[in-house]
């Protein structure tokens, strides 16, 4: 059993920062691509930021400059730095992850059960 565990959400002025972290656990041979997503109630859920197993960083054109994207392996744990947050970016936020679990030959897709980020004065 996979299990990815995010926190790190909350309230916070426009300008703000706010660090997201997302745990993964479980019976875990590898970890391939982690990203963030965002979904506004209504919405469909739009990427935010996305690291490949090779560590290279992709980043929504709306987030990039403002947010960093980094994981820490031994601790299979995933991080998203917010900094200058603006109102646009309320929205639960969620972890997702490509798991090779072990004595198993597929790789799937994970998500988490997401984080609510407000941005609000």
């Amino acid at each position: 059993q996979v299990q990815l565990v995010e926190s790190g959400g909350g309230l916070v002025a426009p300008g703000g920062s706010l660090r997201l972290s997302c745990a993964a656990s479980g019976t875990i041979e590898s970890i391939q691509n982690m990203g963030w997503y965002r979904q506004v109630l209504g919405k469909e859920r739009e990427f935010v930021a996305f690291q490949a197993s090779s560590g290279t960083p992709h980043y929504a054109t709306s987030v990039e400059g403002r947010f960093t994207i980094s994981t820490d392996t031994l601790q299979n744990t995933l991080y998203l730095q917010m900094n200058n947050l603006k109102p646009e970016d309320t929205a639960v936020y969620y972890c997702n992850a490509y798991i090779l679990q072990r004595n198993s030959e597929r790789t799937l897709q994970y998500w988490g059960q997401g984080t609510q980020v407000t941005v609000s004065s």
